[in-house]
């Protein structure tokens, strides 16, 4: 008995960043349930049209964003031209480098919110 996945768009984009890219990290965000009321989304049969992808991957490196950008939606070529499938794709497309120094950024300003707080 095959279980038919309740995501297989999701699932799909998973499969072919991964097999493609090797990322260091892959956060995909569907963001369809806040867009289905939208007149462009009424009829449609898909519960996955509006995504938010974090993608960090050595592929990128030497690369400027639009050319990443561009590696990513040939990947995802199927999926956005398909009838039903994506309509909205945001992309974060960085090295693990430069993922690195976000998170290291993030983690000072919020050491820094916290030790504001203390002091007050």
């Amino acid at each position: 008995m095959s279980t038919q996945s309740m995501t297989p768009v999701e699932d799909a984009m998973r499969a072919k960043i991964t097999q493609a890219l090797n990322p260091t990290k892959l956060e995909i965000y569907n963001d369809s349930s806040s867009h289905s009321h939208h007149k462009a989304m009424q009829g449609a049969v898909s519960k996955e049209t509006h995504f938010r992808l974090v993608i960090a991957s050595e592929a990128f490196r030497s690369k400027m964003q639009p050319a990443r950008h561009r590696m990513v939606y040939a990947l995802l070529k199927d999926e956005l031209e398909r009838a039903g499938g994506i309509h909205a794709l945001q992309l974060k497309t960085r090295t693990p480098e430069e993922e690195e120094r976000l998170v290291a950024q993030e983690r000072a300003e919020m050491g820094q919110h916290v030790a504001d707080v203390e002091q007050k």
